[in-house]
């Protein structure tokens, strides 16, 4: 998948669509999901072009990955996810549903989560 500069997410660090900005860092942007699926669900995403965790993990700087994990962190305390404990979740491709082609981690929390991944039936 290659990176598009047209992307919603990208849409938004250039300001040409407004977000629910909950947390911002000289690396990250953090918002609420339009289409929340948990009573929290933040995305946290790199400011920096990039498509993946592999692509962000290979090629960004070491200050941009320890900026962002920072920012994730920073997230989920601010929510007052800590105690009852939250979800990190970030798609990769395809077979993952990636839907936007800009690296970003959903923050969920909020409710009991459930398992991790659904169990295909006996």
């Amino acid at each position: 998948m290659a990176y598009d500069d047209n992307n919603i997410f990208a849409k938004i660090l250039r300001a040409e669509i407004p977000c629910d900005k909950v947390y911002e860092n000289d690396v990250a942007l953090a918002f609420k999901d339009i289409q929340p699926q948990a009573p929290t669900h933040i995305l946290v995403i790199p400011k920096g072009a990039y498509v993946s965790m592999d692509d962000f993990s290979a090629n960004a700087s070491d200050a941009e990955i320890a900026g962002f994990v920072r920012a994730v962190g920073v997230v989920a305390r601010e929510a007052g996810a800590v105690e009852d404990g939250y979800r990190i979740l970030a798609n990769h491709g395809r077979d993952a549903h990636q839907e936007v082609p800009h690296f970003h981690i959903h923050v969920f929390a909020g409710r009991d989560l459930g398992g991790m991944i659904r169990r295909p039936p006996a």
